[in-house]
């Protein structure tokens, strides 16, 4: 998209970066924000694309692994320099973004249906874990340099180890020796370049064998190092001095390493910075309810109860009530004209439309309903404000003269146009006519355009052509107060004289304004007025049928739903009636073949008759696989009889009850310390242990025991 500077600040584009940038993690990314400008299509597409599927994740449970990170860029530069060496930090950042990839790229396929444009980016990134092992071999948690990173390193360490080791007992042993004698003063001690040293009164210096290493302000003591410290100490120091050496070409070895994958290291910060960007963009969004709303390519703009998001923070800030607009414009209705008094909410509309238009071409989410549709305008040019040119001493109406010439120089059907005013800042008669002229050039242009405007010619203008509609910021005729409502398909009043009156401007004199005015003006205007306020009736009307309509519709299909449940609910408690009752029977028949084989009843004939039931059962069960459907609706017309019936319930009862009753007679006789049991459901045995009077039962499995209801457990 192609727009002036001016432009952009006349709709208060930078005002709206400046919301997001804080958003960002680095700075380097918030001043990137800053300079944010309208992409071409596809990019912004991808961009609206990306920021609604991090703005999803806030929604969930599903949080991206994304968090503060580390710029590495001047480390990417440093590292290609021959025989340059990276310090600790820089080698612990490189590690952690490395982590970061790594993170992501496993976390995006797990939700591939939920982030698909986020993962495109990450998975298409060449992840090297040896960076990570790289680092890890010679760094430990703490960033610092492991001993293991080398053999020299260890044993320099080793050598340091014991030197101060030896400095410490060897010091301590002088200290001792000393502390009989009167040679030292009552500090006894201290510390000189990070060294300790006795402190010896200064008479006593040469009776104490060992190196001067500094006197007391007042001369009065010296500081000594003893003898047997001093070859430990040197030691020491040569083996510090090796070292950092040694570190040194351990870092140097590894910054080379770690260099050559320097193309991918480059490809992660890249894509951390616009995951950031991203980021930003999705976290405003949630502050201002942003969407992404439809984008067409059939050249359609409806914004359904759109919010200028800059004024949607500020009176969320103070609490403030702030109105909506909803609008469309098509190629069959290319030219909206809002009219109406002044403080109307005409202006707001206007940068409404552009700063939303700009919004989604910079590929930033916008506070509109979800049905809403934008396409995109290769231009968007504004005439909004005082743009009066004090540098080059211009009026008012020659600076916006200076740049309407650039609109009608530039303008095409690829072009938004925004003019507030319309035709003002001059004589009104003269002003209208060229403000005329100008509209009916733009329509030719088939340029897309919003204008607001007081001059009657130009409403009436409207009306005549096509593919142009007036709108009104509606206004209340008798409070005389905004509604800051836009009203399309009719035009809108100044409410010149009214808003006169109720400023208490004196009544002769608006009576005299009205006799200057042509009779003709004046009824038009009232006509205006009277229609504004009718529709606005009709329609506040239809909004209350609409609201009723939807009252009752919404009761008519709760009940509904309430009485599927319903019927839903019985279907399926007589089934399990039919099922428990099945089943009962079934164990009176078994019941009755073990009586039967006890009493005498050869086994044949007793396997015989379970033959038969089981050829019955499986029968009874083919046939209702068959006919699932038909069974299901017979059952369902006997629970609506069955359930009419008062001692149903009674029934299913007293079963339960006497089911309930036979179970538990009968674990009565088998449960009994000792006996083998397993949890119903599982393959592992186990033995009762110890029963409760709760009726808590504790199996023991040998290795393990546990608490359990005697419910659950069956016998073995």
């Amino acid at each position: 998209m192609h727009i002036q500077k001016e432009d952009l600040n006349e709709l208060e584009f930078p005002e709206l970066l400046a919301e997001i940038s804080p958003f960002a993690f680095s700075k380097k990314i918030a001043d990137k924000i800053a300079t944010i400008r309208p992409f071409k299509l596809e990019e912004a597409e991808l961009s609206l694309k990306k920021v609604a599927e991090y703005l999803s994740s806030f929604e969930s449970d599903n949080a991206i692994p994304f968090n503060e990170y580390e710029d590495i860029e001047a480390e990417l530069k440093l590292m290609l320099i021959d025989n340059f060496r990276l310090d600790n930090a820089a080698f612990l950042k490189i590690k952690s973004l490395t982590e970061q990839i790594a993170r992501l790229q496993k976390f995006y396929p797990v939700y591939d249906d939920l982030f698909l444009h986020l993962n495109n980016d990450v998975k298409d990134l060449e992840y090297r874990k040896e960076i990570i092992d790289k680092i890890d071999k010679v760094f430990n948690r703490f960033g610092e340099v492991k001993s293991e990173a080398s053999p020299l390193l260890k044993t320099l360490r080793s050598e340091i180890s014991q030197a101060k080791k030896a400095i410490q007992e060897n010091f301590n042993r002088a200290l001792t020796a000393l502390s009989s004698t009167d040679f030292l003063d009552d500090i006894r001690e201290s510390i000189v370049d990070d060294q300790r040293v006795l402190a010896v009164k200064s008479g006593y210096k040469k009776r104490v064998a060992g190196r001067v290493l500094g006197l007391s302000k007042t001369g009065s003591i010296t500081y000594i190092q003893p003898e047997s410290v001093v070859k430990h100490q040197f030691k020491l120091r040569e083996n510090i001095e090796e070292e950092k050496k040694e570190v040194d070409k351990i870092l140097r070895k590894l910054t080379f390493e770690i260099s050559e994958f320097q193309p991918q290291l480059f490809d992660y910060q890249k894509y951390i910075f616009d995951l950031d960007v991203t980021r930003a963009k999705a976290k405003f969004a949630e502050k201002i309810d942003g969407v992404l709303p439809k984008i067409n390519h059939h050249r359609t703009m409806r914004l359904v109860n759109a919010f200028h998001p800059l004024l949607l923070i500020r009176n969320k800030e103070e609490q403030k009530k702030i109105y909506p607009q909803t609008l469309t414009l098509t190629e069959q209705n290319r030219v909206l004209c809002i009219s109406g008094p002044n403080a109307g909410g005409k202006s707001i509309t206007l940068k409404t439309v552009g700063l939303l238009q700009l919004m989604i071409q910079s590929g930033i989410l916008v506070p509109v309903h979800p049905k809403s549709e934008m396409f995109f305008f290769e231009k968007l040019m504004t005439d909004i404000g005082d743009n009066q040119s004090i540098e080059n001493h211009l009026s008012t109406y020659s600076s916006r003269l200076k740049k309407m010439s650039k609109i009608i120089r530039e303008a095409n059907s690829k072009t938004l146009l925004l003019i507030d005013e319309f035709g003002t800042g001059s004589d009104p008669e003269l002003g209208g006519a060229l403000a005329e002229s100008f509209l009916e050039f733009f329509y030719e242009k088939k340029s897309f355009s919003i204008i607001t405007t007081h001059y009657t010619n130009i409403k009436l203008v409207i009306e005549q052509l096509p593919h142009a509609t007036n709108a009104a910021m509606l206004f209340d005729e008798n409070s005389l107060e905004p509604l800051y409502k836009l009203e399309v398909g009719q035009a809108g009043s100044s409410f010149t004289f009214e808003v006169a009156e109720k400023n208490k401007i004196p009544k002769f004199i608006i009576e005299s304004a009205k006799k200057k005015v042509e009779h003709d003006i004046i009824n038009l205007d009232k006509t205006i007025v009277k229609l504004q306020q009718e529709k606005f009736e009709v329609e506040k009307l239809k909004t209350d049928l609409t609201e009723k309509r939807d009252s009752t519709q919404n009761k008519k299909e709760n009940l509904e739903k309430l009485n599927d449940q319903l019927e839903q609910k019985l279907f399926n408690f007589q089934k399990l009636y039919e099922d428990e009752h099945r089943k009962l029977q079934f164990g009176n028949k078994i019941e009755a073949f073990i009586d039967s084989y006890v009493k005498g009843k050869s086994r044949k004939l007793v396997v015989a008759d379970f033959v038969k039931i089981l050829e019955q059962e499986k029968f009874r069960k083919l046939g209702s696989d068959k006919d699932e459907t038909k069974r299901l609706q017979v059952v369902k017309r006997k629970i609506t009889q069955q359930l009419k019936k008062v001692d149903v319930q009674e029934k299913i009862v007293e079963t339960n009850e006497k089911l309930e009753d036979k179970r538990q007679k009968e674990r009565a006789v088998w449960m009994k310390v000792g006996q083998r049991v397993r949890i119903k459901g599982s393959a592992s045995v186990g033995t009762i242990d110890k029963i409760d009077k709760n009726g808590k039962v504790s199996v023991n499995y040998g290795t393990f025991k546990t608490q359990i209801s005697g419910d659950e457990l069956e016998r073995i």
